[in-house]
């Protein structure tokens, strides 16, 4: 659920910023700060939180390799906005929907579903998160709606950022691509 006034840690936000001006981007204007220790998703306009909404991170932690079924740590942008007419809860496949609608009332089911809504990231750091090996897009990290939406605060992926359908719906219609992604 998206938060009326949230905060990160003043030392979280303020490692994004060093971050972000490293790599030569202004931080003035809007950014996401993916908070891992926190397991939040920070809607930034400069140094100030506008939005926040509980995720799920990796539950094997922040880490690039290929296989290491983390979440990939450092600056990127969100490459692709994908699903935007599509109904909460639908289901996707390979970035593409597949007509199928995910059963909030139905029994719970072990497989991790990409619902709702994809952000599709792309790595800006060679070596860290961009490149052989490392290589975020090559890993299909997204932000995306979940069916594990009672997890949500807690690091359970297999590596993507997993927001509630409805989050993923409002944060959705906040951002653009191209937008910058700090995750910590």
């Amino acid at each position: 659920m998206s938060l009326v006034n949230p905060s990160p840690p003043d030392n979280v936000v303020d490692d994004a910023i060093r971050l972000l001006e490293r790599c030569g981007i202004d931080h003035s204007g809007r950014w996401l700060l993916v908070d891992a220790l926190g397991q939040f998703l920070h809607l930034m306009v400069g140094e100030v939180a506008e939005a926040a909404w509980a995720v799920s991170t990796a539950a094997t932690g922040l880490d690039n390799r290929d296989g290491s079924g983390g979440t990939p740590p450092g600056l990127h942008r969100i490459d692709r906005l994908i699903g935007r007419d599509a109904e909460p809860g639908a289901v996707f496949e390979s970035r593409e929907p597949t007509g199928r609608k995910w059963d909030s009332t139905a029994p719970p089911v072990d497989e991790d579903l990409i619902l709702t809504r994809i952000l599709t990231l792309v790595g800006c750091e060679e070596g860290v998160n961009r490149g052989p090996g490392v290589d975020s897009r090559e890993r299909y990290i997204y932000l995306h709606g979940t069916n594990h939406e009672d997890r949500l605060g807690s690091p359970v992926s297999h590596g993507c950022v997993r927001l509630a359908n409805r989050d993923v719906i409002d944060l959705f219609a906040r951002v653009s691509e191209g937008d910058p992604v700090v995750i910590l």
